[in-house]
């Protein structure tokens, strides 16, 4: 999924706002009736380019949404924002989910829908296009997201990776 290089290491000093991108009734079936559990897929971030993602399932709504932050906590990373948009276009895979994001001009807005906006604005990117191809479902909406966003470069690594100035990597 995401690169390794990316993870955030302490959460201590980071204010994350959580959000709750779907929850999901689940059933099981006992010989002494029906047994109902709750899994909630969650979302968080500071809004300043760290964001994660987590999946709590408990018997109440409330414990389960609380499991996923503490999940979500767990498995940051941090993304490359430019000034509200991602560096590049991107294009990720996850299951049957496959995402495209690319950077847009100020004042276009988060053009996205469902799990995509909320991972997309938990990361604090304010002008985006998103496209989503294949499956709607959450879970794999919500990783192929965070992928995408996982193998972005900000301009300041390529120009280091290449050994060039960063006005070299945009005249390319």
């Amino acid at each position: 999924m995401a690169g390794v290089n990316n993870r955030v290491k302490s959460t201590n000093d980071i204010e994350l706002k959580d959000r709750l991108v779907a929850i999901n009734r689940v059933t099981k079936v006992t010989k002494g009736g029906r047994t109902f559990s709750f899994a909630a897929i969650v979302v968080v971030g500071n809004e300043d380019g760290i964001v994660g993602w987590g999946l709590g399932k408990a018997g109440e709504v409330t414990t389960a949404i609380a499991k996923g932050v503490e999940a979500a906590k767990k498995n940051l990373i941090r993304v490359p924002v430019h000034k509200g948009t991602i560096p590049h276009e991107q294009l990720a895979k996850f299951g049957g989910a496959q995402v495209l994001i690319k950077p847009a001009s100020h004042g276009t807005g988060v053009k996205a829908g469902g799990a995509m906006r909320a991972v997309l604005e938990s990361v604090g990117i304010t002008d985006v296009l998103a496209k989503s191809k294949g499956s709607s479902n959450p879970h794999n909406l919500v990783k192929a997201t965070i992928a995408a966003l996982g193998e972005l470069r900000s301009p300041m690594t390529v120009a280091q990776n290449r050994g060039v100035s960063v006005e070299k990597v945009f005249k390319g």
